[in-house]
């Protein structure tokens, strides 16, 4: 009898398998721009859609000159809170999908490291509909510098303008870490001599960075090959918050089959429940019409609100063009 997925895969194996190797495979957890978060995870398997996580604003005004006939006056502390959403994705396959795997030495590993490769796309995806839907929020101008209007080589990315974008952060700027482009950004800085290329600890993988900044490289990052306008995100360690949940009423792994196919067909099911979350920007949950939201939702301003100090947030966006537009 042929081996069935049933055969090879436990959910309460495979399950956590997937989630530790999903995170493995992406570069923007090995870069630490995201980072799964204990306490995301407990808030993620908590109740309702949307976490509240208040917080204390920072101490203001000016110190007092201190004087023997005068009293000190109280000041306060105020309170505000941030909003983090849930994420509710699930998908299926059949087991013909998976029939080349099934053949290897470590089955369960190489089924796992197929779903776990989708997975790490589909993040990386929902993180970029997140942050054009952040960068879109009204109270967000201030973390954009776009020098596509500007004229000559002004225009252009290189080293003094990528100055310019950490300079958005002003005196913490050094907290940025990594910035995420598109592979035709990175080859027109690479031919510049401008991309240098470490070689990892153990292993053949060559890590770009850009100024000191590590690079993820993502062609779903917008550019403009008409125009010759791109967009990159600069991050900090940290910016985003990764929740990985878990519910009893949820199962997140499941095998099926289809007992009226000729030859059978056998079906593997994956849930996920999670937050990805940008420290300091709130969802408002202004328009979303089902339990969870869809990318296009998430890709909406109106859906996001900034409630840290410009400084507190992580990210920055920087527009720019890779070539002079003829005449300018």
């Amino acid at each position: 009898m042929p081996t069935r997925l049933e055969d090879v895969i436990q959910p309460e194996v495979f399950t956590p398998y997937v989630i530790q190797r999903t995170m493995e495979l992406s570069a923007l957890w090995q870069s630490g721009i995201v980072v799964n978060d204990p306490q995301f995870n407990e808030l993620a398997s908590g109740p309702n859609t949307l976490v509240n996580m208040p917080y204390w604003n920072d101490l203001t005004g000016e110190s007092e000159v201190m004087d023997q006939d005068t009293d000190l006056t109280a000041k306060k502390i105020t309170a505000s809170v941030d909003v983090a959403r849930k994420h509710g994705r699930a998908n299926m396959w059949g087991a013909n999908n998976l029939a080349a795997y099934l053949s290897g030495a470590d089955p369960m590993g190489a089924i796992g490291d197929l779903v776990a490769n989708y997975w790490a796309r589909e993040m990386q995806k929902i993180l970029l509909a997140t942050l054009k839907g952040v960068f879109s929020a009204s109270n967000m101008t201030n973390k954009v510098l776009d020098i596509t209007g500007e004229t000559g080589q002004v225009s252009l990315i290189s080293g003094e303008t990528f100055i310019d974008a950490n300079q958005v952060m002003g005196d913490a700027k050094d907290a940025l870490t990594g910035v995420m482009m598109h592979s035709a950004v990175e080859a027109y800085l690479a031919k510049r001599d401008l991309i240098e290329y470490v070689q990892e600890s153990q292993g053949s993988v060559r890590i770009p960075y850009f100024m000191n900044k590590r690079v993820i490289v993502d062609d779903a990052m917008p550019y403009d090959t008409t125009n010759k306008i791109g967009e990159a995100y600069l991050f900090g360690s940290g910016a985003i918050a990764l929740g990985n949940g878990s519910h009893s009423d949820i199962i997140e792994t499941e095998i099926d089959r289809d007992k009226r196919s000729s030859s059978g067909q056998d079906y593997l099911i994956n849930r996920k429940l999670f937050i990805l979350h940008p420290r300091g920007i709130k969802w408002t949950e202004a328009s979303v019409e089902k339990t969870f939201p869809t990318n296009a939702e998430v890709e909406n301003g109106a859906n996001w609100s900034r409630v840290y100090e410009p400084k507190a947030i992580r990210v920055v966006k920087f527009r720019f063009r890779t070539e002079v537009p003829a005449g300018v």
